[in-house]
């Protein structure tokens, strides 16, 4: 935990505190920023207030009162409901505004982790609870020059697998010959495990029908063949097989013939502008040095598909956070699932995906895009036209 650094954030926000709390390590974000694991179970509620002038203080219960003695500043401790009211209300004395790990209306899920029983607690005390989400995304979502590093270095070796992905299906495929859907997916995996590459799950492989659902994965169970004239979806991510390392994330389609027919073509291209505008929306922005928000470059993609008659059949965000989950603590490009209005900052990386899901296929591309000081890259390579496997 970097206290001087926290403190200045909290006076930037015009924040007078943050005020962390867990019960059952139902907060991991918690753990995360203030630095320091649990010694065993958590089974009482535990409070941490963090000023934007003075020193930190805790509240703890008597039975683990030990919980955050890894972390600065005094430590009050409770037993009774009485006592843990009084101890908080030493906590925020003096503060009218403080952050938590809410917010209003679960607009953004990801960082709502105080249940709203103890966000109505603190609110008791005569304290206005803000969102956290700006904090967390400065604190959680930013990366250094290492993580940077490591995700181009996965995008190299990813990007390099996905070639040898859609080759083997093209050879499989040539004379009538078929592959399925989860060959290809373990031919990905084993392919990751040779590159020194880590995944927890997929790749997503979807033939035809398939890949207009965007969460589909092939098992040994579920899986069906890939023959000539069938259209491919491949969704993969990885990270380098080694500590804070962080994922690369890329989905790219295919048709297995030397032409594609017209509506796979046309959807693709479709797909293809509405990947640009966002893409697009974002590099300038951050060329102008102008204040940009996750909800706008989602609708940059979407206005793209609406305009063209098949917004109804993009059913899902734009982008979302990359970090070393694959969905990170990041601002998501979404103004469809949340409204995300948290700003886009440096440091920070995010997918962008859109896609049109018909009843017979669908066409997703996504790229990764990092926001340096004074520029967005596309940090991979990139998809311009289809396949033809």
């Amino acid at each position: 935990m970097n206290l001087g650094e926290i403190q200045e954030a909290l006076r930037r926000e015009k924040l007078d505190g943050w005020l962390f709390f867990d019960h059952h390590q139902r907060d991991p974000l918690a753990y995360h920023v203030l630095g320091f694991s649990p010694a065993r179970h958590v089974t009482r509620r535990w409070y941490y207030f963090i000023p934007a002038q003075g020193e930190p203080a805790g509240l703890v219960h008597r039975i683990e009162s030990g919980v955050l003695d890894s972390i600065p500043g005094e430590k009050i401790k409770y037993s009774s409901w009485k006592e843990q009211l009084d101890g908080l209300g030493r906590l925020v004395q003096g503060a009218r505004r403080v952050a938590m790990q809410y917010s209003p209306q679960c607009a953004i899920p990801y960082v709502s982790m105080v249940d709203a029983g103890t966000v109505e607690l603190v609110r008791s005390l005569g304290v206005e609870v803000a969102s956290s989400a700006e904090l967390i995304q400065y604190f959680e979502a930013r990366w250094n020059q290492s993580a940077l590093n490591s995700h181009l270095e996965a995008g190299r070796r990813v990007d390099r697998m996905r070639r040898e992905v859609f080759q083997m299906i093209g050879e499989r495929t040539r004379n009538v010959g078929t592959v399925a859907e989860v060959e290809a997916k373990n031919f990905v995996r084993e392919g990751f495990a040779k590159s020194g590459l880590f995944t927890d799950h997929g790749p997503i492989v979807g033939v035809n029908a398939n890949a207009a659902n965007p969460h589909y994965e092939p098992t040994e169970q579920i899986s069906k063949p890939i023959r000539r004239g069938d259209f491919v979806l491949i969704d993969m991510w990885a990270k380098l097989n080694q500590p804070d390392s962080v994922y690369y994330d890329i989905t790219w389609t295919g048709y297995c013939g030397d032409k594609a027919p017209n509506q796979i073509q046309t959807i693709f291209e479709i797909v293809r502008g509405a990947r640009d505008s966002a893409i697009e929306r974002v590099q300038s922005a951050v060329r102008a040095g102008t204040p940009l928000c996750g909800f706008e470059v989602d609708d940059a993609a979407r206005g793209y598909i609406q305009k063209q008659g098949f917004g109804e059949y993009f059913t899902h965000r734009t982008g979302h956070s990359i970090g070393q989950e694959v969905h990170g603590n990041g601002a998501n490009m979404d103004n469809l699932e949340t409204h995300d209005e948290r700003r886009i900052v440096p440091w920070t990386c995010f997918s962008i995906e859109p896609g049109i899901y018909l009843k017979e296929f669908g066409v997703r591309s996504e790229v990764n895009m990092f926001i340096g000081e004074r520029e967005a890259l596309i940090t991979g390579e990139i998809q311009r036209e289809l396949v033809l496997i």
